[in-house]
Order: structure tokens, then sequence, then C-alpha cells
């Protein structure tokens, strides 16, 4: 039969190849011009699983807002293609209500400053109920948080007496009474003018309403520009280890979500040291981070991150007492903070470091190489006549019992030095320190001299030995019989038996 004319039954051979390509092409349009869409969907379905953080207006977060490349969740960021978790941050600058919406859940870690602490921990704090934890140290501040003082203030013990505005219970709060400690004052020696927050604090001394003021970073320098002849007494570039920014979670939360949190931590660590060590331009990415979400300069960003000093891995494993028990602990700045605040009725019963903290996640995480080691101790350049002279910002008197015509450092000489000044040693790790050895005014003054000079020398060398200090960071100065002589004493006398410990810029 013929066929002449007909339509074949079936695709011939070429056919059905230009139809597969067809097909392949379909397939391939389709799946190309919806990539995204995929994507956004997948991130869709982890929506729920989002990993919801209040932070405040400070840049010591950052490390985490680069790994997740800005502060909303996306796919398309280092903590959904390395850990496969989503992080939003929301940005909650006003105190209480950061609380509140951490009460209700609104967010899931909350930030916090390990100082101020103890008075949200109490037996009648809004949180204790909630059992949470501390799970990790993001920062240390570095410059963050500074007092400015008026014209004719020129140490801490200048301070007394005088009026100085500061936000209670916070880090700045903390911040003034770890400083007036250093010259064995306390809040009672000075009239508080209590304000809502640094920023008021701030307006008060530039109004010139008061005498000094404790305030935030850019703020400080601000204050010395528009009031004459004022000036920074001391910041937390000094004061190096007082103020410490982490986050808490509530305990059911952290215990539900270990997994997720390990991961989150990794990430924010490794994003950390790629910030101090600056990999592959890795603080201008943050800069523009920050500048973007608030609206500054990529400059500003920078300096203010600059104030700031981002904690790795290694400084963690020390902070929750892991690692070398001669760093700032947050057990140690913790509890300090809770016998402070206590004293002054701002808490009660603090529950104990061990209940407000959560090591696991730093002790399971394995981080090595140089990004990841705890910082290094600060080197300070050698002493020269001019850093001898130098004005101290503050001094604290620690009486140190010498028998007569000696130097040597007793058993209870040493139990002072560690009671006394060993947590202000950790503390001011960006100070040097100045130690002047006294004698009475008895035989012969050359003599004296000499025995002054080797009384401080005996307290530096227990210092180097006992807390590995830089010998370059501490100063001997003998001042032989000279303040028992201007204060008119002739003979003996224990009360100028003593060392002088004074803290210079």
């Amino acid at each position: 039969m013929s066929t002449i004319g007909k339509k074949p039954s079936g695709l011939t051979t070429r056919g059905k190849l230009i139809l597969i390509v067809l097909v392949i092409g379909v397939i391939a349009g389709v799946y190309f011009g919806f990539k995204d869409k995929i994507q956004s969907t997948m991130g869709e379905a982890t929506a729920g699983d989002v990993i919801k953080i209040g932070v405040v207006t400070w840049p010591g977060y950052v490390g985490g807002q680069y790994m997740n490349n800005g502060f909303v969740p996306t796919t398309n960021c280092r903590f959904f293609k390395d850990y496969g978790i989503q992080v939003e941050f929301k940005v909650l600058d006003d105190f209480l209500a950061s609380r509140k919406a951490f009460e209700n859940g609104e967010v899931d870690l909350l930030w916090c400053t390990v100082d101020a602490l103890p008075t949200e921990f109490g037996s009648k704090g809004t949180l204790v109920s909630y059992l949470p934890k501390l799970i990790f140290q993001a920062d240390w501040s570095r410059g963050g948080d500074a007092i400015v003082v008026r014209t004719g203030i020129e140490t801490v013990s200048d301070l007394k007496g005088k009026t100085i505005a500061v936000a209670q219970g916070t880090p700045s709060h903390s911040f003034l009474i770890d400083l007036l400690n250093t010259n064995s004052l306390t809040v009672n020696d000075i009239k508080i003018n209590f304000t809502a927050s640094a920023i008021d604090a701030a307006n008060l001394f530039k109004q010139q309403a008061v005498d000094a003021a404790v305030v935030w970073s850019p703020d400080d320098a601000d204050c010395v520009t528009k009031v004459s002849g004022s000036k920074i007494l001391s910041s937390t570039k000094t004061a190096t280890h007082i103020i410490a920014d982490g986050f808490i979670a509530k305990e059911d939360y952290v215990l539900a979500n270990e997994d997720k949190l390990r991961k989150l931590y990794e990430g924010w660590m490794i994003g950390n040291a790629e910030i101090n060590m600056n990999t592959n331009g890795a603080k201008q990415k943050a800069a523009k981070i920050l500048a973007d979400k608030f609206q500054m300069k990529e400059s500003d960003a920078l300096a203010s991150m600059n104030n700031v000093r981002y904690v790795t891995h290694g400084d963690n494993i020390n902070f929750f007492g892991l690692g070398d028990i001669k760093s700032v602990t947050g057990d140690a700045l913790y509890s300090k903070m809770a016998g402070v605040y206590s004293r002054l009725g701002m808490t009660d019963s603090p529950i104990s470091w061990r209940d407000a903290s959560y090591a696991n996640l730093v002790k399971t995480t394995n981080l090595t190489g140089a990004g990841h080691s705890p910082e290094p101790q600060m080197v300070f350049s050698e002493i020269t006549e001019d850093v001898k002279t130098k004005k101290e910002f503050s001094d604290k008197k620690v009486t140190i019992n010498f028998n007569i015509g000696a130097y040597e450092l007793t058993g209870d000489a040493k139990f002072m030095i560690n009671k006394e000044f060993s947590d202000i040693l950790k503390t001011y790790q960006g100070a040097r320190i100045r130690i002047e050895g006294n004698t009475d005014n008895t035989g012969n003054p050359k003599s004296n001299q000499i025995l002054s000079e080797k009384r401080a020398q005996s307290v530096k060398d227990y210092l180097i030995s006992e807390f590995g200090v830089d010998p370059n960071r501490i100063i001997v100065i003998g001042n032989g019989p000279k303040h028992a002589i201007a204060a008119g004493v002739n003979g003996s006398s224990e009360e100028y038996r003593r060392t002088d410990f004074q803290l210079v810029e």
C-alpha cells in the first residue's frame, strides 16, 4: 500500500531528538529562571527557625553581622551557606523595651554586659525567672566608654565631692564605680546625678550642669570640643577589662537549640577573627554594614570599631574559666559587680556565676590558628625619664608593712597586694603602674633612699613573677623619707613604710 500523501504514524528519529532538546531547554530555563526563588523558598522553609538577636547601636556585635551579610535573615550569607542557619538582628536601643522583647520571645538572644548582669539576675530581677544563661562573649569595650571632666580635675582623687552624671545600673555606672576604687573612693564620696542614658549624661556635661560625666564614644570627643578646658580623665582604652559585651538566652531555648547556637557561636568567632586580622578586607566590609544600617560614614564606622576588642574563641575559653586563670574571667567580673551592686541596694541575692552562665558552646567548639588565639599581653615601650615623671590619673594607697630597714615582702604583704591591687592590675591593662617606695624618717637619708627603691623593686618583682606583668609596664620610684619629712614626722612611723601604686596613662 502506498503511503504517499499520508502523515506518518510516529516521530522520526530526528523529530525525537528535536523534542528531547526542547524538553531539556525548558527544564533548564525553569531552573535558572527560578533559581533565586527556589533558594528563597528554602530560606522561607526555615523562617520559623531564624535566630533572632536583640542588639543596640554598638559596633561590638559586627562580627556576627559581618557573617550574616547584614541585619536581616538571608540565604546569601556565610551563616546560611556554611552552617545552614538564618539570623536576624533587631536593634533595641531602649533598655526596658529590649528586656520586654526578650520576655515575650520576640528575640531569642539578647545583648548584655557582664558587669551589669547582677542587677538583672537578682531575686527581684525580671529576667531571672526565665533561667537566662550567658552563652558567649562578643567583645571588650576599648574606648567606647569614657569619663570626661571639667577643668581643674586632674586625677580620680579630684572627683571627691564633685557631681558626676551617669546612667544608673549600666556599664557606665560599673566603670565609674571601678575607677573610684583605684583611688580608694566610693560612690559615697561623690554626688551622683543619675540619667536615663549616657547620651543624657553627655548633654548635662555640655550644659556645664555637672563636673564630670560618664559618656559613650564619640560623645567624649564632642564634650571635650564643646566644653573649654575639659578632658578625658580615663576610658576603657585604659580600663580594658571592665565592660564585656555578651549574649544571654533562656535556658529552655538553649537546651532545645544547642546545635544551632554552637554553629552561631563558631561562625561569629570566625567573623571576629577575620575582622581582627582584616582578612580580605573584612574590617572595611564590616564597617560598610554598620554604615548602611546606622546611616553613618564608613570612616566613622571604622573609628567606632577601633574602640572595640573583638574577642576570639581563645578569649572566650579564658573568659569562661576554661583556660588561663590569670585572665579576667566572667566569674571574677560578675561576682565582683554582684557584690558592689548588692551593697548599693541595686540587686538582691543575684544568682551565682555557675547558674548565670552556660559554657558548653565554647567548650565543644574547636577553632585553632593564630586568629583564634587569646589576646596577647600588651607590650609597653621602654621606660624613659618622661614616662617616670608623667602625671598619674589615679593612685592607690596600699599599706604594705615592711620591717625597719627591710625590703623583703612578707606573706602578709603579698596577701595585701593580691587583695588590694591585683584586680586593678588586671582590669587596667592599658595603664602603666608606678610603684613608689617610702621609708620613715630615721637613719641615714642616702640609705633610706636606696631602701625605698628596693621596697618598690621587690613589689615589681612580685608582680612580674606572680602575674606575668611586662617589666616595662612597671615604673619604680624611691621616695626615701620625703613624705614623712613633708608631714613633719620625725623618727619611726609605720605609716610611711609603705608602697604607693599609681596608674599612668
